[in-house]
């Protein structure tokens, strides 16, 4: 464990931006980064959390020092003859122990395929995809205060989850996360509500429907309409689908029967961003190496020599044409540095 200086960020972002960080630090053990907070180095200087990079723009050099939190293992806690208890470095990636999971079948994230990035920030995004969240099988997660080096163990209410959300989210640069605990079923136990997941498996016309089917189920419609990092730089979706009143739906249904929406409670829906972006005619969308994704409007990406200024001026722009067209304003999924 020791500082690196004028470090190159490109393999620790999936948008491939070349930025550089004046230091950087890598911990591979629980007890190097408690070691670090405690001498009183971070006191002194700037610092910023980056695991895989997979939901972060860079926009400029940094001039601080980069925690790069590269803790691995995959260990069993406990378990029964229904549940298992999981517990996971921060530095693993993340779609790999998913595969793990589904090859060990324990039940609960196979609908979390190929969502790029590392354990660790897992819990921070809230991700979910497909009809789930990671806290529906969230148990805790160990994470270093940086201020005093302690380590604080976050259960389910203290994480305060939400729409890609949760506590680290809101408190950025608080806690350094080094493990995530997950509660997995050994009973098998599949979530098909998710229309497109269901329609997929439907026309597979099989007697019995399998962990893995679903899996690869995933795998494939990902894959169809999302490019992979390492062919196309991106950070998935960029905006979050935005929050609505459904008086607010039904007065855009008047102009738009066709809208995209889900309904969240009797009061509230979210509207399908991608949708709304795809409306303005902007999918497949390019200025310069920035552009919006031609099969998912969602997912802004770097055809090759984009700078990460570039890509977020693309992206007020979307925001700015969406709000024009329908009042709506759209969220930034991902994290501008």
């Amino acid at each position: 464990m020791k500082i690196q200086h004028n470090i190159s960020l490109k393999p620790y972002n999936t948008f491939n931006i070349d930025q550089i960080a004046s230091s950087f630090i890598r911990f591979e053990e629980l007890q190097d980064v408690i070691n670090f907070v405690k001498s009183g180095e971070l006191k002194s200087v700037k610092y910023y959390i980056l695991g895989g990079g997979s939901n972060i723009l860079l926009t400029q050099d940094f001039d601080g020092l980069i925690l790069h939190p590269d803790i691995k293992g995959i260990d069993i806690v406990s378990e029964d003859e229904k549940n298992i208890l999981v517990k996971i470095g921060a530095g693993e990636v993340w779609e790999d122990f998913v595969e793990y999971t589904v090859d060990k079948e324990w039940y609960g994230i196979e609908n979390l395929a190929l969502i790029p990035g590392r354990v660790g920030a897992a819990p921070i995004q809230n991700i979910g995809a497909y009809g789930i969240e990671l806290k529906d099988v969230f148990y805790e997660l160990e994470a270093i205060n940086l201020k005093t080096g302690e380590l604080e163990i976050f259960d389910l209410d203290r994480c305060d989850f939400a729409y890609r959300s949760s506590f680290f989210k809101k408190k950025p640069g608080k806690y350094l996360i080094c493990s995530v605990s997950l509660k997995l079923s050994k009973l098998k136990s599949l979530n098909l509500t998710y229309k497109v997941l269901s329609d997929y498996i439907a026309n597979l016309k099989v007697d019995e429907i399998t962990q893995r089917m679903v899996f690869e189920a995933v795998v494939a419609i990902r894959n169809s309409k999302l490019p992979k990092p390492e062919v196309l730089g991106n950070a998935g979706s960029f905006f979050k689908n935005p929050l609505v009143t459904n008086t607010k739906l039904e007065s855009l249904k008047i102009r738009y029967p066709e809208i995209k929406a889900f309904e969240v409670d009797d009061k509230k829906s979210k509207l399908a961003a991608g949708w709304l972006i795809e409306k303005t005619g902007m999918k497949g969308y390019r200025e310069k190496d920035a552009g919006v994704h031609d099969k998912q409007s969602l997912v802004l990406v770097n055809h090759g020599c984009a700078t990460g200024k570039e890509i977020f001026e693309l992206s007020e722009k979307i925001r700015t044409t969406v709000f024009n067209l329908f009042d709506v304003r759209l969220e930034r999924e991902v994290n501008v540095l």
